[in-house]
Protein backbone atom coordinates (compact mmCIF):
# COMPACT_ATOMS: atom_id res chain seq x y z
CA UNK A 1 0.00 0.00 0.00
CA UNK A 2 1.18 2.98 -0.97
CA UNK A 3 2.08 5.56 1.69
CA UNK A 4 -0.49 7.88 2.05
CA UNK A 5 -0.58 10.95 0.77
CA UNK A 6 -2.83 14.30 2.09
CA UNK A 7 -5.52 14.86 -0.28
CA UNK A 8 -6.47 18.75 -1.26
CA UNK A 9 -8.98 19.53 0.60
CA UNK A 10 -11.38 19.66 -2.11
CA UNK A 11 -10.82 16.08 -2.64
CA UNK A 12 -11.23 14.55 0.93
CA UNK A 13 -14.11 12.89 2.21
CA UNK A 14 -16.19 13.02 5.34
CA UNK A 15 -17.27 9.83 5.99
CA UNK A 16 -19.17 8.23 9.07
CA UNK A 17 -16.88 5.56 10.77
CA UNK A 18 -18.42 3.02 13.21
CA UNK A 19 -16.80 0.53 15.95
CA UNK A 20 -16.78 -2.99 15.26
CA UNK A 21 -15.98 -5.89 17.35
CA UNK A 22 -13.94 -8.14 14.38
CA UNK A 23 -12.73 -11.16 14.86
CA UNK A 24 -9.60 -11.82 13.11
CA UNK A 25 -6.72 -15.13 13.54
CA UNK A 26 -4.33 -14.35 15.30
CA UNK A 27 -1.26 -14.17 13.59
CA UNK A 28 -3.25 -12.21 10.51
CA UNK A 29 -3.62 -9.74 12.74
CA UNK A 30 -0.20 -9.22 14.01
CA UNK A 31 1.17 -8.78 10.19
CA UNK A 32 -1.57 -6.09 9.79
CA UNK A 33 -0.89 -4.31 12.88
CA UNK A 34 2.77 -4.34 11.71
CA UNK A 35 1.95 -3.21 7.98
CA UNK A 36 -0.05 0.03 9.27
CA UNK A 37 2.42 0.90 12.09
CA UNK A 38 5.38 0.90 8.63
CA UNK A 39 3.18 2.85 6.71
CA UNK A 40 1.84 5.57 9.61
CA UNK A 41 -1.68 4.16 9.63
CA UNK A 42 -4.22 3.20 12.22
CA UNK A 43 -5.11 -0.43 11.46
CA UNK A 44 -8.74 0.50 10.55
CA UNK A 45 -7.09 3.38 8.12
CA UNK A 46 -5.22 0.09 6.59
CA UNK A 47 -8.54 -2.47 6.60
CA UNK A 48 -10.50 0.32 4.63
CA UNK A 49 -8.10 0.75 2.09
CA UNK A 50 -7.23 -2.88 1.47
CA UNK A 51 -11.21 -3.29 1.08
CA UNK A 52 -11.70 -0.19 -0.83
CA UNK A 53 -9.05 -1.84 -3.48
CA UNK A 54 -10.42 -5.37 -3.59
CA UNK A 55 -13.91 -4.07 -4.26
CA UNK A 56 -12.35 -2.87 -7.39
CA UNK A 57 -10.27 -5.60 -8.15
CA UNK A 58 -7.39 -4.01 -7.37
CA UNK A 59 -4.07 -5.37 -5.61
CA UNK A 60 -3.80 -2.85 -2.31
CA UNK A 61 -0.21 -3.78 -2.19
CA UNK A 62 2.88 -3.54 -3.98
CA UNK A 63 6.38 -5.26 -4.33
CA UNK A 64 7.82 -3.39 -1.63
CA UNK A 65 4.91 -4.16 0.73
CA UNK A 66 4.79 -7.25 -0.37
CA UNK A 67 8.32 -8.29 0.38
CA UNK A 68 7.54 -6.33 3.52
CA UNK A 69 4.39 -8.89 4.23
CA UNK A 70 6.95 -11.69 3.42
CA UNK A 71 9.67 -10.80 5.72
CA UNK A 72 6.62 -10.11 9.04
CA UNK A 73 4.53 -13.54 8.01
CA UNK A 74 8.21 -15.33 8.70
CA UNK A 75 8.63 -13.30 11.77
CA UNK A 76 4.79 -14.36 13.11
CA UNK A 77 4.91 -17.99 11.40
CA UNK A 78 1.79 -16.90 9.35
CA UNK A 79 1.41 -19.56 7.14
CA UNK A 80 -2.23 -19.51 6.06
CA UNK A 81 -2.66 -18.12 2.63
CA UNK A 82 -5.81 -17.38 0.45
CA UNK A 83 -6.71 -21.46 -0.25
CA UNK A 84 -7.17 -21.86 3.41
CA UNK A 85 -9.51 -18.70 4.08
CA UNK A 86 -12.87 -20.67 3.50
CA UNK A 87 -10.90 -24.22 5.83
CA UNK A 88 -10.73 -21.80 8.50
CA UNK A 89 -12.34 -22.91 12.57
CA UNK A 90 -11.73 -22.18 15.63
CA UNK A 91 -9.71 -23.61 18.40
CA UNK A 92 -11.83 -25.65 20.95
CA UNK A 93 -12.83 -23.85 23.95
CA UNK A 94 -11.10 -20.39 22.20
CA UNK A 95 -14.50 -18.88 20.89
CA UNK A 96 -14.77 -15.42 22.64
CA UNK A 97 -11.95 -15.69 24.46
CA UNK A 98 -9.73 -12.50 24.42
CA UNK A 99 -6.11 -12.94 23.07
Amino acid sequence: MARPRTAPPDRRRTVERVQTGVRLEKRVLQVLKAMAAAHDLSLGDLIEGIVLHAFEGRAPFGPDSLAQIEALRGVYRLDLTAADSHLLVEARGRRGAQD
